[in-house]
């Protein structure tokens, strides 16, 4: 009698769905409803008998309310650099600039218009939009020269 191999090919490959779609991708990272989502299972199923030390507990729930601090901090310093940005792209319009974009493209002139469409503020010169982290330099535009 002989005993055949067992090949396992199923026509799904690794990383997808039998559907064919991609698998989704599990979260890195830990929010506080995650957070909360333990502590309560950890509580639901904990021993009657010897119930959570109130320290450990303490110890947690000031964790959580750290993470819920440093997770508003950093929204709050994420929209103070957009103000930051924004408000530095309106103070160019006027003023000559120099700039070098990503491609290798290098140019100058004076800045007419500031767009807030996208994430990083654009400068109009000249027709062409300059993002506000492309530009290299600027200086006033020169003044006319006084009529007499």
């Amino acid at each position: 009698m002989t005993i055949q191999a067992i090949a396992a090919n199923s026509g799904v490959q690794p990383g997808t769905t039998a559907s064919g779609t991609t698998a989704p991708k599990p979260a890195q990272t830990m929010d506080s409803s995650m957070f909360m989502n333990l502590l309560v299972t950890q509580l639901k199923n904990q021993d009657p008998s010897a119930p959570m030390d109130t320290n450990q507990m303490m110890g947690q729930t000031i964790q959580l309310s750290m993470m819920e601090k440093m997770t508003e901090l950093s929204t709050g310093a994420k929209e103070s650099f957009s103000l930051q940005m924004r408000t530095a792209a309106a103070q160019i319009i006027g003023h000559n600039i120099s700039y070098a974009l990503a491609d290798g493209t290098k140019g100058s002139g004076v800045a007419s218009s500031v767009s807030f469409a996208g994430g990083v503020p654009t400068v109009a010169v000249g027709g062409v939009n300059i993002p506000l982290d492309s530009i290299s330099g600027m200086t006033a535009a020169a003044s006319p020269a006084p009529t007499a």
